[in-house]
């Protein structure tokens, strides 16, 4: 009985996870969508950095509270991650300028199997034949879903490849930071907000002012507007935790292949909050292949030698406080 309970508690509690990290993903989508398009709001680095910051408070005000304990990072290893995610943050927003949609949907599709090489690499994990065909579904599926005219040149490819690969690291990162140093996602948020707050906010208006020829302090700020910043901050709290709890719990790859779940909930909340572009066909038929994939990944990720690694896990350096928020991550040789 204890078994059965401990691996149904484990399920549950990873469906909560996910869910909330599909729901707070969705919703900051739908709320900068409309602060961008509707208010002009178009300081995506800027804002990125007003999300870190409040995420920062969020984070100060538990630790004062006694709910997250102290724990330890290296500055070398805090240095790489903030490095990794401050490329992801700008090479997305400069591959999205510099390429078009349907490439730049494409090099989001890398990410997955770029994912599975450094998986492979630095943790030794291996993939079953079925594993390895369901991420294959996933790919032709959600491709058929988002990727339409495609049209590439040096520079977008060369912004592209960056962003891939430093989005892919940092995601790496995010689990191999929680097992090497027994880090919650509370904590590690805790580590890396602040150096993330304080780089985008100021790198942020030069950047943004660089690839829209606008000045974040020249916008027209009103109580809407306004309200709609904050809104996308709050947000931005539980997407930045819940991302950390789910590679924490379930890896960069899978998170990358279940993550494919909140691009097709934006394509349909897209259709039902601005009804600009209809769900046709092909929209439609890609939807179902990638959703069959995803759950074919499910259950053939969760199989015996389905994804396992080949060698021990890293060692933690500190044990984790009892009484201390965690998200209870549980590792083993299966991932």
């Amino acid at each position: 009985m204890a078994p059965t309970y401990k691996t149904d508690r484990k399920a549950m509690v990873d469906a909560s996870a996910w869910m909330f990290n599909v729901v707070t993903s969705v919703g900051i989508i739908i709320v900068n969508k409309a602060l961008m398009a509707t208010y002009g709001f178009s300081f995506a680095t800027t804002l990125t950095g007003l999300h870190f910051g409040t995420t920062t408070l969020m984070t100060a005000v538990l630790r004062w509270l006694g709910y997250i304990q102290s724990s330890h990072l290296p500055l070398g290893e805090l240095l790489k991650f903030v490095l990794f995610a401050n490329f992801s943050i700008v090479g997305m927003n400069v591959s999205l300028m510099w390429n078009s949609v349907g490439f730049y949907q494409i090099a989001k599709l890398s990410m997955i199997p770029v994912s599975c090489f450094l998986e492979v690499v630095m943790d030794k994990i291996q993939y079953s034949r079925d594993t390895k065909l369901s991420i294959a579904v996933v790919l032709v599926g959600v491709g058929v879903c988002t990727v339409t005219d495609v049209s590439v040149n040096t520079k977008g490819f060369v912004a592209a490849f960056i962003a891939v690969w430093s989005t892919s690291l940092q995601q790496y990162y995010v689990h191999h930071l929680q097992r090497r140093y027994n880090l919650t996602s509370f904590n590690l948020l805790g580590h890396t907000a602040p150096a993330q707050a304080g780089t985008l906010l100021v790198l942020g208006p030069f950047l943004d002012y660089w690839l829209t020829s606008k000045r974040v302090d020249a916008y027209s700020y009103n109580l809407v507007s306004i309200m709609f910043i904050i809104l996308s901050c709050t947000i931005a709290v539980g997407t930045n935790l819940s991302q950390f709890i789910c590679i924490g719990r379930f890896t960069a790859v899978s998170f990358q292949v279940l993550g494919h779940m909140k691009t097709i909930l934006v394509l349909i909340m897209g259709f039902f909050f601005f009804g600009k572009e209809g769900l046709n066909l092909h929209v439609v038929l890609g939807m179902i292949i990638a959703v069959a994939g995803m759950i074919w990944y499910g259950n053939a990720s969760s199989k015996p030698g389905g994804k396992e690694r080949r060698s021990l896990s890293l060692p933690t350096t500190r044990q984790q406080k009892p009484g201390s928020l965690s998200d209870s991550n549980e590792h083993g040789a299966k991932v």
